[in-house]
């Protein structure tokens, strides 16, 4: 039997690398687990009223019963309009519509904790000193 050759790769090679990680860890849970559960994709976009481009939005991905936040941003000149907690509350009830029991996300202590627990999201884990002086959190929040 030959042996596997492990390879570190550059930035470049590694986004190519992702998709047959991620494939070969999907097919691994699925047997494991007895639960095939394909991933869907959700993005809710903010376009500029002019040049029609995405600014800014929420993306995710729901699997497992769970929708996972990945990504929100709100462009600066239009935060305080209300925009983040309606792309929340939309996500919520995609999340729900798919049948997701709860939404889970993470941010970091310079970012939105406050934002996301106004809106009913509890912390579960935190990592300190990511950055150095700064926390990482986890939050969840249960739909049902």
């Amino acid at each position: 039997m030959s042996v596997p050759q492990i390879e570190q790769l550059d930035d470049e090679a590694a986004r190519a690398a992702r998709k047959p990680i991620a494939t070969a860890i999907s097919t691994f849970n699925a047997q494991a687990s007895g639960i095939s559960d394909p991933s869907r994709l959700l993005a809710i976009t903010i376009r500029d009223p002019e040049s029609r481009e995405i600014t800014g939005g929420l993306h995710g991905v729901s699997h497992y019963g769970w929708l996972f936040i990945e990504l929100l941003v709100i462009p600066e000149r239009y935060r305080g309009q209300r925009l983040g907690t309606r792309l929340m509350q939309q996500a919520e009830a995609t999340a729900r519509d798919r049948g997701c029991i709860g939404v889970w996300l993470d941010t970091f202590s310079f970012q939105a904790r406050g934002f996301y627990e106004k809106l009913g999201y509890e912390v579960f884990g935190e990592i300190a000193d990511y950055p150095p002086g700064k926390s990482r959190f986890w939050l969840r929040k249960r739909l049902v």
